[in-house]
C-alpha cells in the first residue's frame, strides 16, 4: 500500500492502455471516494458522463471522423495562451512527449497523427466527460478540480492509469449528442482511464516539477 505522498508522486498521465475494461465495482469505488471531495457550500458541482463499451467506441469513432474531415468547431472554453516560463514548460512538455512518440519538429503529418490519438482516447476502455452547470464561474471550477485530482488518485491507488484531457472540450455539440449531455452543462474536460500498456513508448514520458520556491512564498512578518 502506497502512502499518500507516494500516490501523488507516482500519478502521471497515461497515453496508451490495454483493452481490458476496469471492473464496474472498482470504477464505482473510485468515484464514490471522489464523491467525498470538498466543495464550496457543499454544492458538489461536478457532473460526469462515463462512456464504456459501444458508447465509448462510437464517441471515439465520430470524433476521429470529425478531425479527419477537418471539422474544428472550437473548444468549449478556450485556454489562455501561455507566456514566459509557462510557455517554456508547455514546449518542454511537448518535446518530451513527442520525442517518445517518434515525432520530430516540422513533421506535420506526424503531429496530426499524434494529436489524433487524443480522439482515439489513447485506446482507453473508459472515458469520462466532466462538466458543471453553466451558471457557475471560476470559483466552482476549483471545486471540480479538487474532485478530478481525487478520482485520479483513487484510480492510481488501484493500479489504474488515467489522463485528464482538455482536448475533449472540442466538438462540444458532437460530445453532447453522443452522450446526452444537456446544453446547460459546460464541458470542462475529459478523463481517459484503464490499465496502462507499459510497453508503449509514450508511457515513458515523465514531466519534472519546479523547485517549491518557484510557487510558494513564505510570509512571516
Amino acid at each position: 500500500m502506497k502512502t499518500f505522498d507516494e500516490l501523488v508522486r507516482s500519478r502521471r498521465s497515461v497515453r496508451a492502455y490495454k483493452p481490458d475494461p476496469v471492473p464496474t465495482d472498482v470504477i464505482r469505488a473510485c468515484f464514490e471516494t471522489a464523491q467525498q471531495s470538498p466543495s464550496n457550500c457543499n454544492v458538489q458541482p461536478w457532473r460526469i458522463w462515463l462512456a464504456s463499451g459501444a458508447a465509448r467506441d462510437r464517441l471515439s469513432e465520430r470524433l476521429v471522423r470529425a478531425m479527419n474531415d477537418g471539422e474544428n468547431p472550437g473548444i468549449e472554453d478556450t485556454i489562455q495562451d501561455f507566456k514566459g516560463p509557462y510557455r517554456d514548460r508547455q514546449i518542454a512538455c511537448a518535446v518530451e512527449m513527442y520525442g517518445h512518440m517518434g515525432v520530430v519538429r516540422g513533421d506535420v503529418p506526424g503531429r496530426f497523427k499524434a494529436h489524433l490519438r487524443n480522439y482515439e482516447l489513447f485506446d482507453a476502455p473508459h472515458v469520462a466527460i466532466i462538466g458543471m452547470d453553466r451558471s457557475f464561474g471560476l470559483g466552482v471550477v476549483l471545486d471540480v478540480g479538487i474532485w478530478l485530482q481525487t478520482v485520479m488518485l483513487a484510480l492510481t491507488e488501484r493500479g489504474i492509469g488515467s489522463c485528464p484531457m482538455a482536448s475533449l472540450r472540442s466538438h462540444p455539440a458532437l460530445v453532447r449528442r453522443e452522450l446526452g449531455i444537456p446544453d446547460d452543462i459546460r464541458i470542462l474536460c475529459g478523463l481517459t482511464f484503464g490499465y496502462e500498456a507499459p510497453e508503449a513508448p509514450v508511457n515513458r514520458t515523465t514531466q519534472p516539477r519546479d523547485p517549491l520556491e518557484h510557487n510558494l512564498v513564505f510570509v512571516d512578518e
